[in-house]
């Protein structure tokens, strides 16, 4: 079986890329087609794959500055020539899985998410504030690529989603069916402590408008509670002027010393509204329960009452309702560790590779 990976632009790290790169052990040796490929922005181990990019990645800028070019995506993805493979194996948060395939070619598409500022346009333009003459020229555009993207997913043989959240988008948007595998989690870099537990709330993300990062600092504020917020984004003066003396900003992370701030914290807040949330996971398996918003991925990671608590109303009001029914010495950091191998990376491998193969299996009458 000839195996090609398919994965949307590769110039920032994120989720998806943690994806790609359990997707390349799994697939060793299967070359990655892209519509762009900036070294320079991506980890040099990316250098060792066969990653192939198309012309979309010659334009002007687009390493640093892609969105943009957004008409021209999936003009570029279907000039990708992947003549001569069996399986396509597509990474999909955006276009790629409109990749051209023929009838002897079985596509299975890892959906992260249908296209969000596609089939969520209203809420993308509100948050980056788009005016309304941008808004009125690029709705049209929006419509065809609605129906672009909806025609494109009639090519994918299989499915495949990450969270429930994403199984009823695929239901709704494409009219099709799916089936879950979350995605992988490298629970093994968080242990729990055996350290008491320090006094102070957590949270590590981007500091961008829809992770919400504004409820946690107002309802920490407000109760005066200590509060770190690890990550940078173009909201962080912002945030840091609405915070009280509490509340603390300590920038990026570095990977060896999560760990130990994950696993020392009373809980992990986790206020916005994701597709799925790798944070919330790494917390639970250095055995600290998640305050969490109670909708998308979080529904599926977080068991309430056990590992975490959830609130209702994206408010900070209702987060602080939950801050102070936490009581930190009520959660079993062994049972919250368990409940987070779930999302382990070794068995996101074991699960791919098992519906690859039954797929495999039926496509070919094996």
């Amino acid at each position: 079986m000839k195996v090609a990976i398919v994965h949307d632009w590769l110039n920032q790290m994120g989720g998806a890329e943690g994806v790609l790169e359990a997707l390349t052990e799994i697939f060793p040796g299967a070359p990655v087609f892209t519509t762009i490929y900036w070294r320079l922005g991506m980890p040099d181990a990316y250098q060792a794959w066969d990653i192939r990019a198309t012309w979309l990645d010659r334009a002007p800028f687009i390493h640093r500055h892609h969105q943009p070019y957004l008409p021209l995506y999936p003009l570029a993805v279907q000039s990708m020539d992947l003549r001569g493979y069996d399986l396509i194996l597509s990474n999909k948060s955006g276009f790629c899985h409109g990749v051209r395939t023929a009838q002897e070619q079985l596509h299975i598409d890892y959906c992260l998410t249908p296209t969000r500022y596609v089939w969520d346009y209203a809420s993308y333009a509100a948050r980056e504030g788009f005016g309304r003459v941008v808004d009125l020229l690029l709705r049209p555009f929006i419509r065809w690529l609605q129906d672009w993207d909806r025609r494109a997913a009639d090519g994918v043989d299989h499915f495949l989603a990450i969270s429930r959240e994403v199984q009823s988008r695929i239901a709704r948007f494409y009219q099709r069916d799916s089936t879950i595998i979350y995605p992988p989690v490298d629970t093994d870099r968080y242990r729990p402590s055996p350290k008491p537990v320090d006094d102070y709330f957590l949270v590590v993300s981007r500091l961008v408008p829809y992770k919400r990062i504004d409820l946690a600092v107002r309802a920490c504020s407000e109760l005066g509670l200590p509060l770190i917020v690890g990550g940078e984004g173009r909201d962080r003066a912002e945030l840091e002027a609405m915070a009280g003396p509490t509340v603390r900003f300590v920038g990026r992370v570095p990977d060896h010393e999560l760990g130990e701030l994950m696993a020392q914290c009373r809980a992990f807040i986790f206020p916005g509204y994701e597709d799925f949330g790798i944070a919330p996971v790494e917390a639970q398996a250095a055995g600290r329960p998640v305050i969490a918003y109670a909708a998308g991925g979080a529904l599926d990671t977080i068991v309430d009452g056990e590992t975490g608590l959830f609130f209702h109303e994206q408010t900070p009001e209702s987060l602080i309702d939950a801050i102070l029914r936490m009581d930190s010495t009520g959660f079993d950091p062994l049972l919250i560790r368990r409940n987070a191998e779930r999302f382990s990376t070794s068995r996101f491998k074991r699960e791919l590779r098992a519906f690859v193969e039954e797929k495999w299996r039926e496509f070919t009458g094996a």
